[in-house]
């Protein structure tokens, strides 16, 4: 059954993360490169999630959840299965939220807050627990995970290329062979960011080369 489940996930691996409860706890998941709610096989299902109220409902349920669930925003579906008459669980598809419509993104300065343009950003960092913003000439910090930056900046723009970059792809000026299977990318300002194996594969789809 789990190499079933593997393989139907690689179907969908990149955007949708797969899981399936019983109609207690989670007793498989698969996370995708887009979203991953670190849901762990043997986990209680939450009571605020589709999976419960599809097995509350007995019904299929297509919504989106906020980020006060999971710690992150997330659509997704999830329809119940039976044995005979009886509920047996849910298979849950799990997918990013849309952009939530903002255009900007305001960053903490020494003394006040700074907003930035979207196309503005040439890259976000994850670096001694807090996140960074840049632009060609200015960094500033923000609350947010690069886990929920992925989640809310327009994704025909901005990509995941390893557990602390997502970068502005309108703003890489050269893509340069490193190790096996990995990349690095040289920006418009100066800056090298690397492309790490496990996302190396996602991004030149994505970038078609």
């Amino acid at each position: 059954m789990k190499k079933l489940l593997d393989v139907i996930g690689e179907l969908f691996s990149d955007e949708i993360s797969i899981a399936v409860a019983d109609t207690n706890k989670y007793i498989y998941y698969r996370p995708s490169k887009r979203i991953d709610l670190k849901i762990r096989p043997g986990d209680p299902i939450k009571k605020g999630t589709i999976a419960y109220k599809a097995i509350q409902s007995e019904q299929k349920i297509s919504e989106f959840i906020d980020r006060n669930v999971f710690g992150v925003p997330y659509h997704g579906m999830a329809v119940p299965f039976y044995e005979g008459n009886r509920l047996k669980g849910c298979v849950l598809a799990i997918y990013p939220s849309y952009t939530e419509g903002k255009s900007v993104v305001t960053v903490k300065t020494g003394d006040g807050w700074k907003p930035i343009p979207y196309h503005d950003v040439r890259y976000i960092e994850a670096r001694d627990r807090k996140t960074h913003v840049y632009t060609a000439d200015y960094m500033g910090s923000h609350a947010n995970t690069l886990q929920e930056f992925e989640y809310i900046l327009p994704k025909d723009r901005f990509i995941r290329c390893h557990r602390s970059f997502i970068v502005n792809v309108h703003y890489i000026k050269e893509i340069y062979p490193d190790t096996h299977s990995t990349f690095h990318l040289q920006m418009d300002n100066g800056a090298r960011i690397p492309v790490s194996q496990s996302y190396s594969s996602y991004f030149r789809k994505l970038l078609g080369f």
